[in-house]
């Protein structure tokens, strides 16, 4: 079972409460939240206090250099291994340390450019693609400032062969390839490749999103490995090609797997690290491409030493089974997976048969011969996050929320009176998974996002 940590909206700053007006509040899409009327979550789930230490969030150029008991100051470039899970984030998630709270917000800031650059106007030429060019595009989302530099944009597109509302060439951009420029490399302590993937958007991803059967991934040619399943949605996204079009697209995995080969090659010999970050749907194609980088062993820097594989997922849901799980241990791949314990995407797919499923049953050890390949299992370590606004129920999954509570905790919080919406959402999620599945109301959640 994933590690967990619960991050509550009010937080104690020695033995004191932060006054409002001691923090400046950006506000986002939903509005403010209110305060819990009650402690805690269901009992079902193992929760362990954060709590934060309020320094000022930096922007995404910026590193901050963080003081320390002794009177010593730590540097990102010192402890970037750490802070990229080489000891799966032990000791940094409770009390969450400051600066593994700045690269959360950061690497949440590069996924949420996702959503600021693409292109949901029906009659821009650019329609479900990026609004501008690589060179310019993290500068017209007011992001010029983080030393970052795009270097390709990723496409993908699903095997899903139905007609919805003319949308009929599904392929479509998904994210981004950037590099960390000379100087912040400096300040980062590596040279840090980063593959972001924003959620989901379109029919066609929603169709493959509810494509819950899980399948074998098959992404080592030289090892077959049967047990290793991922869900078949995620898969086709990654995986499929769209040669018959006229920009004759190839797959999101060969797209990303030569540009990542491509900056490992033209940066040999420097320290480097590869960060994948993704929202919701982007999550679990984060995760895909960490697992098939490792596997296929791109990562190997030379025979002593590996470039380390980080994702860092905000809202994903379950992407394989025990054994896709226990393979990216044994890969070495680190998942930090960012969660709101009211998000009903993160509880999918495999609501039921999943990795609590022992705990279903009694805390039983018995060991179920199909367990491994049958049921979906999180990866990584997991921080939960606890917010809800019963006015706006969808922002249990909105990203700009995530990002605003980790940078401002003491503002955010929740408001459950009246209506129980977090299962609501659950029922409609699982009742979409059904032969009848009406896409519309999941579509405008996700545009209004």
């Amino acid at each position: 079972m994933a590690s967990k940590a619960l991050m509550k909206p009010t937080l104690n700053f020695k033995h004191g409460t932060l006054k409002n007006n001691e923090a400046q509040v950006q506000s986002h899409s939903f509005g403010q939240v209110c305060f819990p009327g009650k402690n805690g979550v269901s009992s079902s789930r193992k929760s362990v206090v954060v709590s934060v230490v309020t320094t000022k969030t930096a922007s995404p150029a910026t590193v901050v250099a963080v003081p320390v008991k002794t009177g010593s100051t730590v540097l990102l470039s010192q402890k970037w291994r750490e802070i990229q899970g080489l000891n799966n984030w032990e000791s940094l998630v409770e009390p969450l340390h400051p600066l593994l709270r700045n690269e959360i917000i950061r690497y949440g800031e590069f996924v949420a450019a996702c959503y600021k650059a693409f292109d949901l106007d029906s009659n821009s030429k650019r329609y479900l693609n990026c609004k501008y060019g690589k060179k310019n595009m993290l500068k017209e989302v007011g992001m010029d400032d983080s030393g970052y530099e795009v270097t390709k944009y990723i496409y993908a597109t699903p095997d899903v062969n139905i007609p919805i509302q003319n949308d009929a060439a599904p392929g479509r951009w998904i994210g981004y390839v950037a590099v960390s420029s000379d100087e912040v490399t400096k300040q980062l302590g590596r040279r840090d490749m980063l593959v972001t993937f924003r959620g989901t958007v379109t029919n066609h991803e929603w169709v493959a999103n509810f494509m819950s059967s899980l399948t074998p991934a098959r992404l080592d040619p030289l090892h077959d490995r049967p047990d290793v399943k991922v869900e078949s949605g995620f898969l086709s996204l990654y995986t499929s090609e769209e040669a018959e079009t006229k920009f004759g697209l190839e797959s999101c995995r060969q797209q990303l797997l030569s540009e990542v080969s491509r900056l490992i090659n033209k940066y040999k010999g420097e320290e480097l690290s590869i960060t994948l970050a993704g929202h919701s749907m982007g999550s679990a194609l984060a995760l895909l491409l960490a697992y098939d980088i490792s596997e296929l062993g791109l990562n190997k820097a030379d025979h002593r030493r590996k470039i380390p594989v980080t994702v860092f997922s905000f809202g994903g849901p379950r992407v394989g089974n025990l054994s896709f799980k226990q393979r990216c241990e044994q890969l070495g791949v680190k998942v930090l997976r960012i969660v709101n314990v009211n998000d009903p995407i993160t509880k999918l797919p495999g609501v039921l048969f999943n990795e609590n499923f022992r705990g279903l049953i009694g805390g039983s050890r018995y060991e179920f011969p199909w367990f491994a390949c049958s049921c979906y299992v999180h990866v990584g370590v997991e921080l939960v996050l606890d917010f809800f606004n019963v006015q706006n129920p969808s922002c249990v999954h909105d990203l700009e929320t995530y990002i605003n509570l980790l940078k401002w905790p003491q503002r955010l919080g929740i408001q459950k009176e009246g209506f129980d919406w977090m299962n609501k959402a659950r029922d409609l999620l699982i009742s979409a998974q059904s032969l009848n599945i009406n896409l519309m109301p999941w579509k405008d959640v996700a545009i209004n996002m």
